[in-house]
């Protein structure tokens, strides 16, 4: 399903332009605030639910689920896209979905006097208080992204789109987000009719090379199991888990862990220092890296046998 992430300064209209867009589209749209409702309400109390309102760090934490409150989200998210389109405000979303083939992730942005004045209007507050409020809003959602996903959510290359409200209105900046999804469904079409490759419906895998991967296995036999664990490799000094690892996939008959890296190499750089860390505080645990080179080796492997 198609889903659209947003991303937003304070006082760029993002939260304005997300509710129209949704009423356009006739979809749900989750923020911040409602996540917790949908995802945590049932598996935590009071307490967790204030600090995963007002902590990022607390995401990284591992929950009674058995995996980090990040991870508990994320395959929360998953699922619910696996059914539902979606306006996601906020919150890394573009992150998480980045991976994703139907994703279109929009940044908002706009001038700093254009912010300050909208901020102090709205607010009915001073020039310097506006400009107080801003900083701190924007070093928080900033402070986010960057702790969760160790992104900078201002990264351009993140987003396929960055809109300037300072010279677009709530409507246009609209009717340029809904022509671009319409435009990828046009460009879409003809591939709708293909099989899916996803080889377990019931698997909200995060993106079609985990999907192909999975597949690959399937056509071998090969018992796995989808992110069963999460290996926390970092902590601050209360206690709290800052750093946490979850590979893709575990190899029961062989007790090896997978992680597939088609990424760029900023991301693969991290991902080898987890697993460094694994190695040294989880003795005895087998991960293996897949890398892009490798990966694509083994597709094309796969489509000759099919073949």
């Amino acid at each position: 399903m198609p889903i659209i992430t947003i991303s937003r300064q304070i006082g760029s209209l993002g939260d304005e332009i997300a509710q129209a867009l949704a009423q356009e589209l006739g979809w749900d749209l989750i923020d911040r605030s409602q996540l917790i409702d949908r995802f945590f309400k049932d598996t935590t109390d009071a307490r967790e639910r204030h600090l995963l309102t007002e902590s990022a760090r607390f995401f990284l934490n591992t929950a009674s689920t058995g995996v980090s409150y990040l991870d508990q989200l994320q395959r929360g998210l998953f699922q619910l896209a696996g059914n539902h389109s979606l306006i996601l405000l906020g919150f890394g979303s573009q992150v998480i979905f980045s991976d994703h083939p139907q994703a279109i992730h929009v940044r908002i942005t706009a001038p700093l006097d254009v912010r300050l004045a909208r901020v102090a209007a709205d607010c009915h507050v001073t020039h310097e208080q506006a400009e107080q409020m801003l900083e701190t809003a924007d070093r928080r959602h900033r402070r986010f992204v960057q702790t969760v996903f160790e992104v900078d959510s201002a990264d351009e290359t993140l987003y396929h789109q960055m809109l300037n409200t300072g010279y677009l209105s709530v409507r246009e900046t609209v009717d340029v987000i809904v022509a671009l999804l319409q435009i990828r469904e046009i460009h879409a079409a003809p591939e709708t009719t293909q099989p899916s490759v996803n080889p377990s419906p019931l698997i909200p895998f995060k993106n079609t090379s985990e999907a192909e991967f999975a597949k690959i296995l399937d056509m071998h036999q090969i018992q796995w199991a989808y992110e069963p664990k999460t290996f926390p490799v970092e902590w601050d000094a209360e206690g709290n888990v800052t750093l946490a690892f979850s590979p893709d996939f575990y190899l029961t008959q062989f007790d090896t862990y997978i992680e597939l890296t088609t990424m760029n190499q900023k991301y693969v750089t991290e991902k080898n220092k987890k697993l460094r860390r694994v190695r040294e505080l989880y003795p005895g645990t087998h991960i293996k890296i897949v890398y892009k080179r490798d990966f694509a080796a083994l597709i094309e492997r796969f489509s000759q046998f099919s073949s």
